[in-house]
């Protein structure tokens, strides 16, 4: 089997529904095709590179079928983003990316604030990570590692203006900073309920 392939047998069996798609492309059709099917009345969804890479975002926008909660309106202050978010943990469909996941089927994901992992979590009906073949790791061990040693610093350095260490170090300095990114650990280890969690696997480097 492929490493993609061991990571689907997986997150299988601990309750994800999950495809493997080639690349971003094929991804966002798969979404659509969820979409459909779920027939959401509301949308929204939490940063990812790899999520944008599919162009799904800027189909949500253009759709009407849908109420799209968009919060990450840079046109809105800062306070207005923050509410859309809060509305964005009651929508029907939250979309999103995941910081790793292991060959044995557990979601690991760092946050600021939290409101990506919040809607993974706990409150949207259905959710639907877009994973690159990058994101697969061996272990919680070594899950932990990249996201500390590679996804946030260079996340941070996507926001010059939080002037964290890890900005011109490119490391993890376990800082105090007041905008410091690392504040918020989830450890998703199954689906509940099972099939609420809906995973694309992409045979391509993407995101973080």
């Amino acid at each position: 089997m492929s490493l993609l392939e061991d990571c689907q047998k997986s997150l299988s069996k601990n309750n994800f529904n999950c495809e493997i798609v080639d690349n971003s492309v094929e991804a966002g059709n798969i979404i659509k095709k969820l979409i459909g099917e779920f027939q959401p009345a509301t949308i929204s969804y939490g940063d990812s590179e790899t999520l944008r890479s599919t162009g799904i975002i800027e189909y949500c926008k253009a759709c009407s079928d849908f109420k799209f909660i968009d919060t990450f309106n840079h046109d809105e202050s800062f306070r207005e983003q923050i509410g859309k978010r809060k509305e964005a943990l009651s929508v029907d469909l939250f979309l999103t990316g995941t910081n790793a996941v292991t060959l044995d089927g557990v979601l690991v994901n760092l946050d600021m604030i939290g409101n990506r992992i919040g809607g993974l979590i706990f409150g949207p009906r259905k959710v639907i990570l877009t994973i690159g073949v990058n994101k697969i790791v061996p272990d919680i061990h070594s899950a932990f590692k990249r996201i500390r040693e590679h996804a946030a610093p260079k996340n941070a350095a996507r926001h010059p203006e939080l002037k964290t260490p890890c900005i011109k170090t490119g490391k993890c300095m376990n800082c105090s900073s007041m905008t410091r990114i690392c504040n918020n650990w989830s450890i998703t280890e199954k689906s509940y309920p099972k099939g609420r969690i809906n995973i694309i696997l992409i045979n391509e480097e993407l995101g973080l």
